[in-house]
């Protein structure tokens, strides 16, 4: 067991990735909590934890809430002592070139791609100087590293979250505190369905969204929470600061 009796806290983890790698974590052995706004949805994910014989738990939280970010990290601090692991996971995605971005989307994507991991980062990081260790993934894009026309706040928000990422790890690089970012390409998850609603023609989007991969398929929310396993494996202790793609070779076009 890759992850034996550490302390995890997932972002997002009712559904898709978040979900996915909660149940990877705990297979391996992590204690898990995970967050979300929609309480139905996360008691809905740790019911079908049980089935698996996996024991995870939940916090109703909204991110973009700097008190409920706060009462998530007391929350998990107060029940286990201590957080090794940080995944931030939530995001949001709004499809849109930047004159029809309304003011709204705009707001609502900085307000949960960064601003909700920078308050979940600021206050887990105490606890893990107090441990001198942890570990903290941020859930990123490949549009955080190279731009797509037409989600001009998503690409925004997550060229922002690299560059939080490589802030932190270098803050904290020599404090036993290591923090990576996944860049990943589309995923088959409940936000790449809103998204493929917003073109109009589901289908045609999901067929398009494939053929931009050169692997030529999405990825499974399984996939990147391996992906996500691995940056939190301390056999790479050595490795922090960096923007792993996991993007079926749309970063090698």
């Amino acid at each position: 067991m890759k992850l034996k009796n550490k302390i995890v806290l997932i972002t997002g983890g009712g559904t898709g990735i978040g979900k996915a790698t909660a149940f990877l974590f705990a297979k391996e052995g992590a204690k898990v909590v995970i967050t979300g706004r929609r309480e139905q949805i996360l008691q809905e994910a740790v019911d079908e934890a049980k089935t698996e014989n996996l024991e995870i738990d939940y916090v109703r939280s909204d991110i973009s809430k700097e008190e409920d970010c706060k009462a998530a990290v007391e929350y998990m601090v107060g029940k286990f002592g201590r957080i090794d692991i940080l995944f931030n996971n939530a995001g949001v995605l709004y499809r849109a070139i930047t004159h029809e971005t309304t003011t709204e989307q705009w707001i609502n994507t900085f307000n949960v791609n960064v601003r909700g991991m920078y308050f979940m980062s600021k206050y887990t990081i105490p606890h893990m100087l107090k441990q001198d260790y942890g570990v903290i993934v941020n859930n990123s894009s490949i549009l955080g590293l190279k731009a797509s026309p037409g989600f001009a706040a998503y690409n925004s928000s997550k060229g922002a979250v690299n560059q939080l990422t490589r802030s932190m790890a270098l803050e904290y690089a020599d404090k036993g505190i290591r923090v990576n970012a996944i860049c990943l390409g589309t995923v088959y998850t409940p936000l790449a369905d809103d998204m493929f609603e917003q073109w109009g023609d589901k289908e045609a989007a999901r067929e398009h969204y494939i053929s931009v991969h050169p692997i030529g398929r999405l990825a499974e929310p399984e996939e990147i929470a391996h992906a996500v396993l691995f940056l939190c494996d301390d056999n790479i202790k050595f490795m922090t600061g960096t923007m792993l793609s996991v993007d079926g070779g749309l970063s090698a076009k």
